[in-house]
């Protein structure tokens, strides 16, 4: 469930976006991005500013059913780079109002039916991840300006998703091998047990519960570092980070997982 204020997932909104928009006003466009192989920066921002205009659109006609992207107006990132941000920055807003609006509405999702408020935390950790592939393209580190408890957050949001319809044909999620645990354990002094959860691969399919547990595997450090190794944007050898017991675990783990 979500750890943190509507107020702040706004403000993360409108951090990475700004943190964002800096970057591609200081960059060459076509700047590769390592973590995210067939794109530009500026396909990159151009993904972001569609995806909460996207987002925006499904909260603000309450649509209960998938609106395809190109049906969504004002897609097109501006050539102009004054305009550009402009058009970054507009489209936060039209998240961050449209969900406001909507309040507790039921929208759609890939996951069902779900209140207005659960598109304010994707659109965050979205924008969150994807300002950190752009400061590593561009030679920055991400970790300063991310959190602990908003990491926390971004990862306990990430495993409920997997666990929450996004699974195999049959409607089970398998990225363990049948009958293992994993533990991941985000070290930050303060975060107590919302930096904790338990992953278990059953007859029934995946299982996630928040809070300490014993496995195959353990993977630690701090919440910024773990979610950066989960999402794939550091290697598991980050030495931030620790892993226990079989590795082979984690290794599948995030070979099922990337994103």
């Amino acid at each position: 469930m979500p750890q943190l204020t509507a107020d702040q997932y706004v403000a993360e909104i409108e951090a990475s976006t700004a943190g964002l928009a800096e970057i591609l006003a200081e960059h060459d466009q076509s700047l590769p991005i390592p973590t995210c192989p067939e794109w530009t920066l500026r396909q990159l921002v151009t993904h972001i500013g569609r995806a909460h205009r996207w987002a925006a659109e499904i909260t603000r006609t309450r649509s209960k059913t998938f609106i395809p992207f190109r049906e969504v107006p004002d897609g097109k990132l501006p050539d102009d780079r004054a305009e550009q941000r402009a058009w970054l920055h507009a489209g936060a807003a039209r998240i961050v109002d449209a969900v406001r609006e909507a309040d507790s509405d039921l929208v759609w999702s890939f996951t069902g039916p779900v209140p207005a408020g659960f598109w304010i935390r994707r659109m965050a950790h979205e924008t969150l991840v994807h300002r950190a592939d752009a400061q590593l393209a561009a030679g920055a580190e991400p970790e300063p300006v991310i959190a602990a408890e908003v990491a926390a957050d971004a990862i306990d949001e990430w495993l409920m998703l997997l666990t929450s319809g996004l699974g195999d044909a049959d409607g089970r999620t398998t990225v363990l091998p049948a009958g293992a645990g994993l533990h991941i354990h985000a070290t930050d002094d303060g975060l107590g047990g919302r930096g904790e959860w338990m992953i278990r691969q059953d007859a029934g399919g995946l299982t996630v519960e928040p809070g300490h547990g014993k496995g195959d595997a353990a993977l630690t450090g701090p919440a910024v570092s773990l979610l950066l190794v989960l999402m794939r944007r550091r290697p598991v050898s980050d030495p931030a980070v620790t892993v226990y017991g079989d590795g082979a675990v984690v290794d599948g783990w995030l070979a099922s997982t990337a994103f």
